[in-house]
């Protein structure tokens, strides 16, 4: 359960090129609005938290789910996460309010009520709770509570007492690994659990921290403290995307070394976390908004093209 993508965010006045130039466009266009309900759960990230956990059922069944199984993983999956996201805008009404890219959320914009939100995410996260408990079983279910509790009532609040906030925010986006794994029947002992939970886990920190870099102005007007307040060049945030990426690069082949994948995702796994490396490193020699414009969107393509090396090269159990 990630921070959600940004919409708009104004240019600083460090980024405008030299020579009198105009500065460069906004980073980000806003989005039309939708269905109030629709717009609370956050599809996109949902979808993406869905997917993640359908890959970890895919690897813990040896690439062979049975269909109803992996079916009641992601409705359950899929109506507790949007539930959660549903209630995370609850709670942080009156600062997207004040924020220029959230502004037009449905609570702030007044196009649904605090109450109506509130009984909404309730509901599809007990929903969902529900669903995985009576179709795949308690402990995918307790991991499923544990991802929404820790990012609704951990996260979201130490977003503006501490930069630790990063670090434990990636905690609820990593639990999908454990959710789709022992959904699949696998346990929580596992080592191949904990290596999908790694490798989900230290992906979204280069993620989350270029999108600290990009919107820092908007997250400075409600004291949002997932940039560093003694790090105002970025060379701190420069040099953390940089170790989490190595931890990445070496992390991520672990299920080939294992026997949880084959020669295919290892060699893709390399190559995709080298090149996300490389952008890493050049945006922390200079973290000027293009570079680390880029971070940002080459770490949304870095996990969809993980995730699919490993679904198509997951090895059999034996």
């Amino acid at each position: 359960m990630s921070p959600a993508s940004p919409t708009s965010q104004p240019p600083r006045a460090q980024d405008a090129p030299p020579g009198g130039d105009s500065p460069r466009p906004s980073f980000g266009r806003p989005k039309p609005p939708r269905h109030p309900l629709y717009e609370l759960t956050k599809p996109g990230i949902a979808g993406f938290v869905v997917i993640t956990t359908g890959v970890s059922a895919h690897v813990a069944s040896g690439g062979q789910p049975s269909l109803w199984p992996m079916i009641h993983t992601v409705v359950g999956t899929g109506l507790a996460t949007g539930g959660a996201l549903a209630l995370n805008q609850y709670v942080e009404r009156d600062l997207d309010a004040r924020m220029r890219r959230t502004r037009s959320r449905p609570i702030p914009s007044g196009r649904i009520s605090p109450g109506a939100a509130l009984a909404f995410g309730l509901a599809l996260v007990a929903a969902g709770l529900a669903w995985l408990g009576l179709t795949v079983g308690l402990l995918p279910a307790a991991f499923t509570l544990a991802s929404a509790a820790s990012y609704i009532l951990l996260y979201t609040p130490l977003k503006r007492k501490s930069y630790l906030a990063t670090l434990v925010g990636a905690v609820p986006g990593a639990l999908p690994a454990l959710i789709g794994w022992t959904a699949a029947g696998g346990s929580p002992g596992d080592l191949g659990a904990w290596v999908l939970f790694g490798i989900y886990f230290l992906w979204q920190l280069p993620h989350v921290l270029a999108l600290a870099w990009l919107l820092q102005d908007d997250y400075r007007t409600v004291g949002f403290l997932l940039t560093p307040p003694s790090d105002p060049d970025g060379r701190r945030i420069g040099s953390h995307m940089v170790y989490h990426s190595i931890s990445l690069l070496l992390l991520s082949v672990a299920p080939t070394l294992l026997g949880y994948a084959g020669l295919v995702y290892g060699v893709g796994a390399l190559l995709l976390s080298g090149a996300m490396l490389a952008i890493c490193a050049r945006a922390a020699a200079d973290m000027s908004f293009p570079r680390v414009k880029r971070v940002f969107f080459a770490s949304l393509l870095y996990q969809p093209l993980l995730l699919a090396l490993l679904l198509l090269n997951t090895r059999p159990l034996p």
